[in-house]
């Protein structure tokens, strides 16, 4: 018996400027009004653009990255009235399919500057360079880093619902507290609220004022609400709780993914791309009492890249840095001497130390986004924590096992600032 089509909740359109949407918004707060409404039990589907709102481009210049204004980031669909939910609700959401846009089968992968964020290795690799990622499929290449190809996991980086005022002034008092306690250091640590370039749909006057002058910045997950997690495996199947915190829930997506790496270790290191999430929404009453929810849960859904056994190669690291400094069960250091154990592999490895042909920067985007697994080992053996990373060998067309004989190899460059 055929079924009727599943309704657009929204759609977007990639020729018209991101602020110009009504369906869009760039800000998390309360007085964000609702865009739609969506029915308890319903599946629909919503479209997104990507992360910067159209600000990269498909070419061979990272000036883009380079440029970007983060005050502008992230555009999210939404918020969506959930019928019947209310604060202290469960709201259930349902993966059913996520795609990119029919007409844009591509994606970007970006490092961008310190200065906007630079990413887990910035200060070892501070240049802006970009990858651009063509989809055929459910695989994914690119010109920037040839010699790779992959199945994409992909995902929304961004779910959530809409915090409360009491919710809203818990994340700006305690940010605002960390960007006081780190005015030392040479760093973003945090991003406090920012009028310029607030986006509110349609909204304009005191609710757009009143926005920008508390609304949260996008960019951090934060435990009351999930929001920007970049988890990969949060894919098609799954299914996430997200605790409600105003009347009708306010949900928002975007930040879509065609894949992405555990840690995601470059900032915009996934595979970023406007695409279609395909979402059934469901309302578990009480559901934040019932399961003592402090933060969302999630269940992942079957669909993942498969990889014969045997086919990863694995790297650790350790909590003393790449100055020889001992740090104690610090599993952020161990993590990065893990990605410089893979970028030196990549670069260089067998009994004759030849060059592969990639750059520290090409590897530093393909850490980012392909599908490599990244395991805390072990977290109690004083004074050194110890992390791994799996680094699947089938998405090269060529051997790199240690024993494989190598070969120098012209593999490009990936796209860099003038």
């Amino acid at each position: 018996m055929p079924t009727s089509a599943l309704r657009y909740a929204a759609k977007v359109d990639l020729d018209k400027p991101a602020w110009e949407h009504e369906n869009l918004h760039n800000r998390w707060h309360p007085d964000v009004p609702a865009v739609g409404t969506i029915k308890n039990g319903e599946t629909v589907k919503i479209e997104c653009v990507d992360w910067t709102g159209g600000q990269i481009k498909n070419d061979d210049s990272a000036n883009d990255v380079r440029d970007v204004d983060l005050t502008r980031i992230h555009y999210l669909t939404g918020p969506f009235e959930i019928e019947t939910a209310e604060p202290g609700d469960v709201l259930v959401v349902d993966i059913q399919d996520v795609q990119p846009l029919e007409d844009h089968p591509w994606g970007f992968t970006g490092i961008f500057s310190r200065e906007n964020g630079g990413g887990f290795l910035d200060d070892t690799y501070p240049k802006p360079a970009k990858a651009i990622w063509d989809f055929e499929g459910i695989n994914c290449s690119s010109r920037h880093i040839p010699g790779v190809r992959f199945a994409g996991l992909i995902h929304p980086g961004i779910l959530g619902c809409a915090p409360s005022a009491e919710v809203l002034k818990t994340w700006n008092d305690r940010e605002g507290q960390l960007i006081t306690e780190c005015s030392h250091m040479d760093k973003v640590v945090a991003l406090p609220p920012e009028p310029k370039s607030v986006h509110v749909g349609s909204t304009e006057g005191d609710v757009k004022e009143k926005v920008g002058r508390e609304g949260a910045r996008t960019v951090p997950g934060r435990p009351e609400h999930g929001g920007n997690c970049d988890i990969k495996n949060l894919s098609r199947g799954s299914k996430v709780y997200l605790p409600v915190h105003v009347k009708g829930a306010k949900f928002s997506v975007g930040d879509l993914h065609f894949s992405q790496g555990d840690g995601e270790i470059s900032f915009c290191g996934a595979i970023e791309m406007a695409g279609v999430i395909t979402i059934k929404f469901s309302v578990m009453k009480g559901g934040v009492a019932h399961l003592g929810m402090k933060s969302p849960i999630y269940i992942p859904g079957p669909v993942e890249p498969q990889f014969g056994p045997g086919r990863y190669i694995y790297f650790e690291g350790f909590s003393v840095d790449e100055h020889g400094k001992q740090y104690y069960l610090d599993t952020t250091v161990a993590y990065r001497q893990t990605c410089f154990r893979v970028i030196e592999y990549l670069k260089r490895y067998g009994k004759f130390m030849l060059a592969l042909g990639y750059d520290d920067y090409q590897i530093y985007l393909l850490l980012s986004c392909a599908p490599i697994q990244g395991h805390v080992a072990g977290i109690v053996d004083v004074p050194n924590s110890c992390t791994t990373i799996g680094l699947p060998m089938d998405i090269f067309d060529f051997d790199i096992r240690p024993e494989a004989p190598t070969d120098k190899r012209e593999l490009g460059a990936c796209a860099f600032a003038s």
